[in-house]
């Protein structure tokens, strides 16, 4: 038992330290302007979690048994899996949005390319 409850400890220091590393990156890089604010709130709000769940050990065997999960560690690593999971979803529609944009964006351009071209060549025969 007292085997598991060192395991349990171990994992804790270290979701502990990893959280607090991803939030220290993302004000970094935030700071520096390498992620916009909008993003930089799902990797803040997700080490946040990451890191209340691995302090706060009775929310932890809380949720195992609301879960069914005796294992509390496991419970960590579910609950950190899946808010990861929901931040890479919200950027996967971001990424899918900015893209068809991008298509349209590219349509509009050679559009008002086709329309200066023809202007240039109506201008052009005008002149003679």
């Amino acid at each position: 038992m007292e085997v598991i409850q060192q395991q349990m400890e171990r994992l804790l220091t270290v979701s502990t330290i990893l959280s607090l590393g991803l939030i220290v990156v993302v004000l970094y890089s935030l700071r520096r302007a390498h992620i916009r604010v909008e993003y930089s709130v799902s990797w803040l709000a997700a080490g946040l979690v990451v890191y209340v769940l691995s302090q706060w050990g009775s929310a932890l065997h809380w949720l195992g048994r609301w879960l069914g999960i005796s294992y509390p560690p496991a419970v960590l690593a579910s609950i950190a899996m899946c808010v990861f999971l929901m931040v890479l979803y919200r950027f996967s529609t971001i990424i899918s949005h900015l893209r068809d944009n991008n298509i349209a964006l590219a349509q509009k351009v050679a559009i008002l390319d086709y329309q200066i071209r023809q202007l240039q060549e109506s201008h052009g025969e005008a002149r003679r």
